[in-house]
């Protein structure tokens, strides 16, 4: 019996036949993410259903010298999930997704990895609690595990922060098998209603992208929902005058959410989105309003802006303002509007953060372009007094790159967004013609599927884009920036100082001793 024969008669053995997969279409699928494709396809993907199984798995396979690589909704385009070596095993977390434990008398929430931000959401629904960061964009497929392992953000980002900042505390599996449970859950009899014990243990595994460790379950704070929310929406000429505007709402605490776009990007979300898609978004927003009347006015004003108000618009930003009080969630964005107004911003029709808001977790159609082309975003975050430099410094590397990517007809757009009272974030954005891949075909709808365009494959033009990225990443590392979803693209371990890498490398060594865990991610 050959090696791999034997590890997935073991694998079988623990998780049954059903839940170890061989297929080779699907082997393929699973190693490939939103931009990139492994040089190595993955020999078996297993899909253990509880922490035991998830122990007994992943102990089997490093035994035998196989790789594990963790994924959880597949939405990331960082390599992160990717096989980075020929003896790989992709783990799919995606079946262990329940509710473990829901304390409102201590205000905690505790979930398994695979279970989705849209799971959560659902089941705090009516409760009266949510958690303080609340979801990403793509939350109906993202998982709660893969979002604190790569920090991600949006709901409730500009006062919570990351992911990572609502975390009390983890369940992680070990290279050898072994859980390794941290915060208050870590004393004997304890229960997690506590990050803090001593050092944070916490803090290690949040952000680390698999790489120290499988998370199996996580534990979420919980807040008193806001009751009442109120959308502003800005335009300026330039992003110099707009980002420090933005970075002023953020250091006061005023926004829940604070994003913007750049004129291009814009444009594409314009195109990418139809009527349709926004008068079946409007029954959210009336669902959200306060009572019927209300319900009347915002539906009918919605629906009378539709999308021309968006043309003469250059910058732009939109804020939501939360609070369990009307009065101050009014003031709120009274300020924002006075902040924003006194530089020169002009106030617009706020259907953008209303529509985001009341459908958090929409279909991952945004995943391509509006005719199916392909995107792929990068990003930064620094402090808000180097946000406009860094700007600078990304608009004059595109500049330098002007006639390749007008060559290969590549778009290139910007979101912003903040994050907490002290930094901003910068996501360049591209799209270029080229076909389509499984990974899109599985996420997207069908019926939107049907409605595209679409390309033939362009691999030039994909070779260049990944290029261009690349000069992007080390200019980001030049300026000293934070990434999230680092995966095996950003320079993370190429950045640190050696006292700190020796520090994580220390840690990695201690919790995988034969780099089992998603080697390649994080550099380590």
């Amino acid at each position: 019996m050959s090696e791999f024969a034997a590890l997935n008669h073991e694998l079988v053995n623990i998780l049954g036949d059903k839940c170890v997969v061989t297929d080779e279409s699907e082997r393929r699928l699973y190693s490939q993410d939103v931009f990139s494709e492994a040089e190595y396809v993955t020999k078996a993907i297993i899909q253990p259903a509880n922490i035991a199984e998830l122990s007994q798995a992943i102990k089997a396979t490093t035994k035998f010298g196989y790789a594990v690589f963790p994924r959880g909704g597949g939405m990331s385009y960082t390599s992160g999930y990717l096989p980075s070596r020929n003896k790989s095993i992709s783990l799919d977390m995606l079946k262990m997704n329940n509710i473990v434990e829901l304390s409102l008398d201590d205000m905690f929430i505790t979930v398994e990895a695979g279970c989705t931000w849209a799971q959560v959401h659902e089941a705090l629904k009516g409760k009266g609690v949510r958690t303080p960061f609340w979801g990403t964009l793509s939350g109906l497929r993202a998982t709660v595990g893969g979002g604190v392992s790569q920090n991600s953000l949006f709901f409730g980002t500009g006062i919570y922060g990351s992911a990572a900042e609502s975390v009390i505390g983890l369940e992680v599996v070990a290279a050898d098998g072994e859980v390794v449970r941290t915060g208050s859950a870590s004393i004997k009899g304890g229960t997690p209603f506590s990050r803090y014990h001593g050092p944070d243990l916490t803090g290690v595994f949040l952000g680390d992208n698999g790489a120290l460790g499988i998370k199996a379950t996580i534990t979420l704070k919980l807040i008193s929902s806001p009751k009442y929310r109120e959308f502003g929406s800005f335009s300026f000429d330039s992003y110099e005058n707009m980002l420090p505007v933005m970075s002023e709402i953020s250091r006061r605490g005023l926004a829940s959410e604070s994003f913007g776009f750049d004129p291009y990007l814009q444009e594409q979300r314009m195109k990418r989105e139809s009527l349709a898609t926004d008068i079946k978004s409007l029954t959210g927003v009336l669902k959200a309003s306060d009572g019927v009347l209300d319900a009347l006015k915002k539906g009918t004003k919605l629906a009378v802006a539709g999308r021309g108000y968006m043309k003469n618009v250059l910058y732009s930003f939109h804020a939501t303002s939360e609070n369990k009080s009307k009065e101050v969630a009014k003031s709120d964005m009274a300020e924002i509007r006075e902040i924003t107004l006194q530089a020169g911003g002009k106030e617009i029709e706020n259907s953008i953060p209303k529509l985001v808001n009341s459908n958090p977790f929409l279909p991952l159609n945004n995943m391509i372009g509006p005719e199916g082309e392909r995107w792929a975003p990068v990003h930064g975050m620094t402090a808000h007094s180097k946000i406009v430099d860094l700007h600078i410094a990304v608009e004059k590397l595109f500049e330098s790159n002007a006639l390749k990517i007008k060559k290969y007809q590549v778009g290139v757009g910007f979101m912003y967004l903040t994050v907490g009272a002290s930094a901003s974030l910068i996501e360049p954005v591209f799209f270029w013609p080229d076909a389509l891949k499984e990974l899109h075909l599985r996420s997207v709808e069908k019926q939107h599927l049907s409605n595209i365009k679409g390309f033939e494959e362009n691999l030039e033009a994909r070779e260049f884009i990944s290029g261009l990225r690349g000069e992007l990443i080390r200019l980001f590392k030049d300026h000293a920036v934070v990434h999230l979803q680092i995966g095996k693209t950003y320079l993370y371990k190429d950045g640190l100082e050696e006292n700190s890498l020796n520090l994580i490398t220390s840690i990695k060594k201690h919790m995988d001793p034969q780099g089992l865990i998603n080697p390649g991610s994080l550099g380590l």
